[in-house]
């Protein structure tokens, strides 16, 4: 059950950076293509949890994990600032 969960987790990232990338090429606006690029990298971090714990849980990807939230939220924090309103 839980691998459904991590699964459905990135899926809804995915498709979240997705419209947020299709509503950037319609509008232009920099701040939506900020919030794209975080949420890709938290693509990337549900992967990398669902790989940690259902596909190789003998590895730990923690470090990993962590590094790719944390760049997810620095782009996201760099976009707000940088060419926030």
């Amino acid at each position: 059950m839980p691998s459904i969960v991590y699964g459905l987790c990135a899926a809804a990232s995915l498709f979240c950076a997705a419209l947020v990338l299709s509503h950037y090429r319609r509008s232009g606006g920099r701040v939506l293509l900020w919030v794209a690029l975080a949420f890709c990298g938290l693509v990337v971090n549900n992967l990398l949890l669902f790989y940690d714990l259902v596909v190789a849980p003998a590895l730990d990807f923690s470090l990993l994990r962590s590094i790719s939230a944390a760049a997810a939220l620095v782009l996201l924090l760099f976009g707000l600032i940088w060419d926030g309103v």
